[in-house]
């Protein structure tokens, strides 16, 4: 219903003005506001201006007022994150430093705390490559599984954390090895191999010309039957095995043969620079106990 508008007049019953405006017959009576609330009103728009003033509060696109008194609650957090890392973490993090890996190992609750920090930093650090848990993924290894180019023990993988792979531009220590294009075979030969390794992958060793090849050209680092880099293998040629299912750059016998022609070697970073010695340990910590750790 529209109220009908009038001029403001006096309601007798009640002393009060009204103002104007009528329903059905019913008056709206002008009543003032409590004077308390009224002042409790006006302290509130005062404070609203001094906190704008003070405070950060006015966004400037990206970014805001700073406020005079510029305070803003990331640094608070950021005191109470670090009061509780040196209350919490200070201990566990200096043994962490000071103890060599085994030692770590050696103490659960130690180990404990250092696979939970190792997560973390696995997150922020590795998981863009490796994914999430160590699955893995095209051109990047599984670190969930027993298949270790260059060795699963708790001290090989903090040394491939530290050193990378083929960082060597950056870490004179670092793991390299280079698989070379095998463009000087002839293309018969290179299929014939391609064969002997997609079949070697299945369980079988077949005879004839692909298995010549293998072993005059592969074995020396990839073993002779293709085993890779176990006990009877060269580690540290960080040769993978091919006699299983596992593959970094896919196992079709396109994908074999790009590699045999022009082969893929990827570079890992080497993170001794970038993070710190506790951190190091814990994410090995953490990869070791993935469950393929040796």
């Amino acid at each position: 219903m529209i109220p009908m508008a009038g001029l403001p007049e006096y309601d007798p019953e009640t002393g009060r003005m009204t103002t104007g405006h009528e329903w059905d017959g019913i008056k709206e009576l002008n009543t003032p506001l409590p004077v308390w609330w009224v002042w409790v009103f006006y302290a509130c728009i005062v404070w609203a201006i001094g906190y704008v003033i003070l405070f950060p509060a006015i966004p400037l696109g990206e970014t805001n007022t700073p406020g005079l008194l510029g305070w803003h609650s990331r640094s608070v957090l950021d005191t109470q994150v670090e009061a509780a890392n040196q209350r919490y973490h200070q201990e566990k993090v200096a043994r962490l430093a000071a103890l060599d890996i085994t030692a770590v190992l050696a103490d659960p609750d130690l180990r404990e705390y250092a696979r939970r920090a190792g997560a973390v930093i696995f997150k922020e650090n590795c998981a863009p490559c490796h994914q999430a848990g160590g699955a893995g993924t095209y051109g990047f290894p599984t670190l969930a599984d027993d298949e270790w180019l260059w060795g699963g023990t708790p001290e090989a993988i903090q040394t491939t954390i530290l050193h990378g792979i083929r960082d060597s531009e950056n870490y004179p220590d670092t793991r390299f090895n280079a698989m070379p294009a095998f463009t000087y075979l002839s293309p018969e030969d290179q299929e014939a191999v391609a064969d002997y390794v997609l079949a070697s992958s299945s369980g079988t060793l077949p005879e004839g010309r692909g298995k010549e090849v293998f072993s005059e050209n592969c074995a020396l680092c990839h073993a002779s039957a293709g085993e890779g880099p176990v006990p009877d293998g060269n580690q540290m040629l960080g040769g993978p095995a091919l006699n299983n299912a596992i593959w970094l750059y896919r196992g079709d016998r396109e994908a074999i043969l790009s590699q045999i022609r022009q082969p893929q070697n990827s570079v890992m970073p080497g993170w001794a620079t970038r993070l710190k010695e506790s951190d190091i340990k814990a994410v090995a910590v953490y990869v070791h106990d993935l469950g393929g750790g040796r």
